[in-house]
């Protein structure tokens, strides 16, 4: 199966967070358009993720540790660990989850 992200339509999943999903069998990927001051609450899932900044810079605490992100910077978030973040400019984000995040479809 093909995938173009520019015909790819984004869903808004929290305000200010809009995604462009693909999903496979056993993982996605979740293309983020950022807006500057969006927050994620911190929150933790079975789904073991890698987040990757793209563009802009995102404040992000895994773990009770906070650090600031910015192009090429990949963090690795275990299952079950509490996460949160804020685009501290608009942000392009690329998220990989195992197993499928399957509420995103």
């Amino acid at each position: 199966m093909e995938y173009s992200l520019q015909t790819m339509t984004p869903k808004e999943i929290m305000p200010g967070f809009s995604g462009r999903m693909v999903h496979g069998q056993k993982m996605s990927l979740v293309f983020w358009e950022v807006t500057a001051g969006a927050e994620v609450p911190s929150h933790h899932h079975e789904h073991e993720q890698i987040m990757h900044v793209l563009e802009g810079r995102f404040e992000f605490t895994l773990d009770g540790q906070t650090g600031t992100y910015g192009p090429g910077d990949l963090v690795l978030i275990p299952s079950g660990v509490p996460h949160s973040g804020k685009a501290l400019t608009d942000c392009r984000l690329l998220d990989a989850f195992a197993p499928v995040r399957e509420e995103y479809r």
